[in-house]
C-alpha cells in the first residue's frame, strides 16, 4: 500500500486516541504504520529535504488539523489525547474525517482563516479541501525542488553553450568547493593541461595530496557510451591509477554505468544533471535570490521551572 495522504490519516488517528489515554507521537506513528500496512521502506521514505519521514510528517499535519478543530489536545510536549468533542464525533461513526468535515467546527474555521485577508466562499474552499492531499511542508518542498530543477536546466544550457576552457574552469571550481584539488591554483594547473591518452588532468584527492584522481572533462552533446569509458579506464591503467572522474555536460549510457560497476578501478561518472546539482549545492555559477527560514515552536521555552 502506498503512503496515505494526511486527510486519510485523520479518522484512524482519532480512533487510535479513542481510549482517552495520553499518547506520544511515536506511539501514534507506529500504530498507524501497522494499520495502513506500510512497508519498512515506506516508513523510512524521506521528504526531499531528507529532514523528516513522509509518513511522520503527514501524521503530524493530521494531528495539527484535528487539534485546530478541538478533536484532540496536547497535554504536554509530544503528548496528546482525544477531547470530549473528539469522543462525540467518534460516537457518530463518521465514514471519514477530512478538511471539509472539520469546517463544521467554528474554532477550526477561525484557526485556518486567521491568516487570510479575504475569506473564500464555501464552495471554493470545499473544492480546495477535497483536492488537498499534500501537507504544507510537502508543497513547500515540492515548490523548492521545481525551482531547483529549473535552475539546473538553465545551468546545463549555459554549460553547453560555453567554451571548453570555461567548462574546465567550472569543473575546477566545483571540485575545489567539494574539498578536492588542494588550492584552486593547484587544481587549475592540473586540469586541461595534459591531454595525455584520454586524460585531461589530475587533481589531488585531499589538500595533502595523499592520493591522485585523474580527470576526464568533456563538453559533449551526445550520450557517452561504454567505449569512451573503456578508453579512460585504459588510460588509468597506463598510469597505474586507481581513481578517476569522468565529467560531462551530456549523459552516460546504461552500458557505461554497468562497465564502471564491474571494473576494479574506481571511476565516478558525473553527468550534466549531477554537475548542475553540485553547482547549486556548492554555490558555483549561482547567486542567492531569497532566503526563507522555517521555524517551529520551541516547547522548551514555555516550560516553567
Amino acid at each position: 500500500m502506498s503512503i496515505p495522504d494526511f486527510q486519510s490519516i485523520m479518522l484512524p488517528l482519532l480512533k487510535f486516541c479513542a481510549d482517552g489515554q495520553e499518547h506520544t507521537n511515536r506511539q501514534a506513528i507506529d500504530a498507524l504504520s501497522q494499520e495502513f500496512g506500510l512497508t519498512e521502506d515506506e516508513q523510512k521514505q524521506l521528504l526531499p529535504s531528507g529532514q523528516q519521514c513522509v509518513f511522520d510528517n503527514r501524521v503530524a499535519w493530521a494531528r495539527a488539523h484535528m487539534k485546530m478543530a478541538n478533536l484532540i489536545e496536547n497535554t504536554r510536549r509530544g503528548i496528546f489525547r482525544i477531547t470530549g468533542q473528539g469522543k462525540h464525533i467518534l460516537g457518530q461513526s463518521p465514514a471519514e474525517i477530512n478538511l471539509q468535515f472539520l469546517r463544521q467546527f467554528p474554532e477550526y474555521i477561525v484557526a485556518r482563516d486567521r491568516h487570510k485577508e479575504n475569506r473564500e466562499d464555501d464552495e471554493t474552499t470545499s473544492e480546495c479541501d477535497e483536492k488537498e492531499s499534500k501537507t504544507p511542508a510537502e508543497r513547500l518542498e515540492e515548490a523548492y525542488m521545481t525551482l531547483r530543477e529549473n535552475l539546473a536546466s538553465e545551468l546545463i544550457s549555459q554549460l553547453k553553450a560555453s567554451s571548453p576552457n570555461f567548462f574546465e574552469k567550472v569543473v575546477v571550481e566545483v571540485l575545489v568547493k567539494m574539498g578536492y584539488g588542494g588550492s584552486r591554483q593547484d587544481a587549475g594547473q592540473a586540469i586541461g593541461k595534459s591531454g595525455d591518452e584520454g586524460i585531461d588532468g589530475i587533481i589531488k584527492e585531499d589538500r595533502l595530496g595523499l592520493d591522485i584522481i585523474y580527470i576526464q572533462a568533456k563538453k559533449w552533446e551526445n550520450i557517452i557510451s561504454r567505449p569512451e569509458i573503456q578508453k579512460f579506464a585504459g588510460a588509468l591503467q597506463g598510469k597505474r591509477a586507481r581513481k578517476g572522474i569522468f565529467i560531462t555536460t551530456s549523459d552516460f549510457s546504461q552500458g557505461a554505468h554497468e562497465y564502471v560497476a564491474a571494473i576494479e578501478n574506481k571511476i565516478i561518472l558525473i553527468d550534466g544533471q549531477q554537475l548542475a546539482q553540485f553547482m547549486i549545492d556548492f554555490g558555483v555559477g549561482v547567486a542567492t535570490d531569497a532566503t526563507y527560514e522555517l521555524k517551529r515552536l520551541d516547547s522548551d521555552y514555555f516550560t516553567e521551572i
